[in-house]
C-alpha cells in the first residue's frame, strides 16, 4: 500500500524537482505523513570517471546505480531534498505504507535490486482471508532468486516472479506481464502496480485487482483528514516530457495524490515501456 513515482528521459540528467517542479514534489513528499513507513529511490545517471576504465577492480562503469532506501518517513528525512535536487536520466521512487503488518525492517524497503534492475511496487498480495503469499511456503517461487532480491515481502515475490521470467529469456515488459499473469492464478485480486528500472528502459504498470479504494484504504486516509485522496488510490498517470523545442523527451509516470492536472489515465492492465536513452516510450497491455 504505497506511493510509486518514475521517469526516463532522452538521456538527459533531470532531477524530480525538473520533472515535477518543486510544489509537486513538495505535495508528493507530503503524502508520507500516511505512507509513513519509510521511502527509498533508485537514480541512474552518467558517473565522472571515465567509463570501461580498469584500475584494478572491475572495469568503471557505463551508467551508475545509485540506491537510497531509509525506514524513515520521507517528510522526516532531509536526504529526500538533496536526492530530489540529484539529476538522473532515470529514476524510480517509492513511498512505503507496509501492507499486512509486514515488518519495517530495510531488507522490505523499496526499491529492490537484483540483476541490474531496481522495482518498486504497490499493493498487498492476499488471498481472499487476509493471508498474505508471504504466508504461503508452498507457492512456487526460486528461493535462491527470492534471496538475490534481498527481501522477504509479498513484493519481493513479485520481483522475484519477474526474474524468473527474465531468466527463461522474456523482455521486460512481457516478463512483468507474465509474472502478473502466474500471481493472479492464485491471488486474482490484488493489486501489481508497479515500476521497474533497466539501465536501458523503465517500465510502469498499472494492474489493480480492485479498481475500486478498498474500505481499509479510505478508512486510513480518514484518520488523516485527507479521506478525498483516497477515492483514486489504484489510478496511475502519466505525462510526456518535452523539450524546449518541444520535442519529446521522455515520459513520468507516477501513483495519484497530488496534483496532475492535464496527465493522462493508465487503464487497468497497462503499462508504460520506456527508453531511458532516447525518451520515447509507448503504451502496450499485459
Amino acid at each position: 500500500m504505497c506511493r510509486l513515482l518514475g521517469y526516463a528521459t532522452a538521456g538527459d540528467d533531470l532531477s524530480l524537482n525538473d520533472i515535477l517542479g518543486v510544489k509537486n514534489v513538495e505535495d508528493f513528499r507530503d503524502l508520507s505523513e500516511i505512507h509513513n513507513d519509510g521511502w527509498g529511490v533508485a537514480q541512474l545517471a552518467t558517473p565522472a570517471a571515465a567509463p570501461y576504465v580498469r584500475d584494478g577492480g572491475a572495469p568503471s562503469p557505463e551508467t551508475g546505480v545509485k540506491i537510497y532506501k531509509s525506514t524513515v518517513a520521507a517528510r522526516f528525512d532531509t536526504t529526500f531534498e538533496a536526492l530530489a535536487n540529484e539529476p538522473a536520466r532515470g529514476a524510480i521512487w517509492h513511498l512505503r505504507l507496509a501492507s499486512s503488518n509486514l515488518p519495517l525492517i530495510m531488507e522490505n524497503q523499496h526499491p529492490f535490486y537484483a540483476n541490474g534492475l531496481s522495482f518498486v511496487h504497490n499493493g498487498d498480495i492476499s488471498d481472499a482471508n487476509g493471508r498474505n503469499i508471504v504466508t504461503n511456503r508452498s507457492y512456487p517461487v526460486d528461493h535462491s532468486v527470492l534471496l538475490s532480491t534481498g527481501g522477504r515481502s509479498d513484493s519481493a515475490i513479485f520481483f522475484a516472479v519477474i526474474l524468473e521470467y527474465i531468466g527463461f529469456g522474456f523482455p521486460l515488459d512481457e516478463a512483468v506481464a507474465q509474472a502478473v499473469r502466474e500471481l493472479r492464478q492464485a491471488y486474482p485480486k490484488s493489486s501489481y502496480n508497479c515500476i521497474i528500472q533497466s539501465e536501458d528502459q523503465m517500465v510502469a504498470l498499472c494492474a489493480a485487482g480492485r479498481e475500486k479504494t478498498s474500505p481499509r484504504i479510505v478508512e486510513i486516509y480518514d484518520e488523516y483528514g485527507r479521506g478525498h485522496q483516497a477515492a483514486d488510490y489504484r489510478v496511475m498517470r502519466y505525462r510526456a516530457l518535452t523539450d524546449a523545442d518541444g520535442k519529446q523527451a521522455g515520459v513520468v509516470v507516477s501513483s495519484s495524490g497530488y496534483d496532475q492536472d492535464g496527465w493522462n489515465e493508465l487503464e487497468n492492465d497497462q503499462m508504460i515501456v520506456a527508453s531511458n536513452r532516447n525518451g520515447t516510450f509507448r503504451l502496450r497491455s499485459i
